[in-house]
């Protein structure tokens, strides 16, 4: 079986080989449709950069596994040995309409425990990358362990739908919440969001909505690093289930579902 490191040596050159074919695609015509609805986006590029990643772990890796934002992977209920969990692009609407803030995300977890985590930013070549217990990079360069942030001091990524009417949270208390910290931003991208928190260009990020493909490799950066991702309620995130999210340092964390989620 193959070791960690030489995983994530194979991680490392997949994700830079997938995001040349994404760069390659600015200049054709995207074929787009829709899923859930109108602005649920899907490109022949999310299906062709998942199939990349599915035939190259398969003729590599042949007794890992894959689950796939676009399901071409394998229908999976339990995360034994090893499951990569892929989003070929996390920001697809960012992809279509400007051509930047959008990601690769892959999370590689082993019996359910989170061992690998990779982010591309593939427009400014920015790879952010860590093995459990080895520490957090970008490129070559070492993240710093995450520091803490008073709420007043915070900048918090939050999409602007959880401020509207909507069933998932009271838009007061994410009206609230904005009122009182320094900032809010919204990018557009789940995974660039986490690695954001991770490199303290945000503080913290909280959704009301995400997919293990959309949090499990900025998940496993996060704590490497120092900090801490549960749902609202405080409760670890599940790598095969979807999930409400809030990803913070520690304290950080620890107030805001106090003050406002508890």
């Amino acid at each position: 079986m193959a070791g960690i490191e030489e995983i994530h040596v194979q991680a490392v050159q997949w994700i830079k080989e997938a995001g040349q074919r994404i760069i390659q695609s600015f200049e054709t015509i995207l074929d787009i449709e829709t899923k859930s609805n109108m602005n649920d986006l899907v490109t022949n590029m999310d299906k062709d950069v998942e199939h990349f990643f599915i035939e190259r772990i398969a003729e590599r890796f042949p007794d890992h596994k894959v689950l796939g934002e676009e399901g071409s992977g394998h229908d999976l209920d339990e995360l034994n040995g090893i499951v990569w969990i892929i989003d070929p692009i996390d920001g697809t609407m960012n992809f279509v309409h400007q051509q930047r803030n959008f990601a690769i995300s892959i999370g590689i977890v082993e019996n359910g425990v989170g061992r690998i985590g990779l982010i591309y930013d593939v427009v400014h070549d920015e790879l952010y990358h860590c093995i459990k217990g080895e520490g957090a990079f970008l490129n070559e360069k070492r993240i710093e362990p995450m520091r803490e942030a008073t709420l007043e001091e915070s900048i918090v990524g939050l999409n602007a739908i959880w401020l509207t009417d909507n069933k998932k949270i009271d838009k007061n208390i994410t009206a609230k919440l904005v009122r009182e910290v320094r900032g809010s931003r919204s990018y557009g991208s789940a995974a660039l969001e986490l690695i954001y928190v991770a490199t303290g260009r945000l503080d913290a990020y909280i959704s009301m909505r995400l997919a293990p493909w959309d949090f499990a490799g900025g998940t496993i950066i996060i704590e490497e690093l120092g900090g801490k991702v549960t749902d609202l309620q405080g409760n670890p995130v599940h790598y095969l289930k979807k999930s409400s999210l809030i990803a913070a340092a520690p304290k950080l964390h620890q107030t805001i579902i106090e003050r406002y989620l508890s």
